[in-house]
């Protein structure tokens, strides 16, 4: 494990929080994988989340998202899920090659793959003071919600919350679906799906809600009426403000009260 660059920031906006931020390379079986970590400066050791990027890549607006998340004490880890393939990438909303591109990595990872992830940046995290890597959410979006319901099961002991936002593949005709990990969970599940969503019917989503009721499984879905898939991210043609602020609730409640229950009640 390499750090490239390390330096300290203020995010005035969410929590009067000093925060220590960094550019790791941490190697795995497969490459390198270049992670972004920040968490408070102070006050550790701090609950993990690993924050799992969206499929236009690991960047700047989701490097503003984990600065939100560790404002509120978490230590937060956001791993380039294509280094497989690529060292970065950034999705150029407006250009054809690029939404190819993207459609090309995104077929080069799967679950087991970023189970595998998990163990590496569950390792760093294990060695790192301002850590507690016994206590971990995980986060995703988009094509990393069902890699959040995989970890949950892949690490069941340690992880005590995990979040989908339009989550696409949750419950699939494979070997490999999370559905079917669902009885192995010990963590609280919640399951946010847009109303229209050409990735995520929601035929999929009442499927999979279904599953969870039979394996009960804790946690909860919620549709997000009237929204569109990518309503979270200000990036995206979809985003919707009101959508976007209750995915931060929603986020803030979630781990606050399965990682850190002395912390509820914080402004989000």
């Amino acid at each position: 494990m390499s750090n490239r660059s390390a330096h300290s920031s203020r995010v005035p906006h969410v929590l009067d929080t000093t925060l220590n931020e960094r550019h790791l390379d941490l190697a795995t079986d497969d490459g390198t994988m270049q992670t972004y970590v920040v968490h408070p400066e102070s006050g550790g050791p701090h609950p993990v989340v690993l924050f799992l990027m969206d499929a236009p890549g690991k960047r700047e607006l989701l490097h503003a998202m984990a600065r939100r998340i560790a404002a509120h004490g978490y230590f937060v880890m956001l791993p380039n899920l294509y280094y497989r393939q690529v060292d970065s990438f950034e999705l150029d909303f407006s250009s054809k090659d690029s939404l190819a591109r993207m459609s090309e990595l995104m077929r080069g990872v799967g679950n087991r793959m970023v189970g595998r992830d998990a163990a590496a940046l569950l390792q760093a995290a294990e060695s790192d003071v301002d850590a507690d890597a016994e206590r971990v959410g995980v986060v995703g979006y988009c094509m990393s919600g069902p890699f959040a319901v995989w970890i949950a099961a892949e690490y069941a002991e340690r992880v005590k919350a995990a979040a989908s936002f339009y989550g696409v593949r949750l419950h699939v005709d494979s070997a490999d679906s999370p559905h079917t990990r669902l009885s192995e969970i010990d963590g609280e599940l919640y399951i946010a799906a847009a109303e229209h969503d050409d990735y995520v019917p929601l035929d999929m989503i009442d499927r999979f809600e279904a599953a969870m009721q039979n394996t009960e499984a804790r946690g909860r879905v919620e549709r997000y009426w009237g929204m569109h898939h990518g309503f979270a991210f200000d990036d995206r043609p979809a985003h919707d403000p009101v959508g976007e602020a209750r995915h931060w609730a929603r986020l803030f409640d979630l781990l606050d009260r399965n990682l850190q229950p002395q912390q509820q009640g914080l402004p989000s």
